[in-house]
């Protein structure tokens, strides 16, 4: 199990190119076609590191966003 992991971080795509990919997800916009080709390069630690600072990101918009909207209104 451990040389299967070990393969799979020896993988392609740079980290740029997984935030890429985790902001379509996000969007939920990527067609079959890019979304294969991404599973089959994407090295499964970045994926995790993108999708944990991308969830991050999107809280701390929200919140940002919410704080604001609630100061402007009062």
């Amino acid at each position: 199990m451990t040389q299967d992991i070990h393969e799979l971080s020896r993988r392609k795509l740079n980290f740029f190119q997984t935030l890429k990919a985790v902001a379509w997800g996000f969007f939920g916009v990527r067609k079959g076609k890019g979304y294969s080709e991404d599973i089959s390069k994407l090295n499964p630690v970045h994926l995790i590191l993108a999708g944990v600072l991308a969830a991050i990101v999107f809280v701390v918009v929200l919140v940002m966003a919410a704080r604001g909207l609630i100061s402007y209104l009062t």
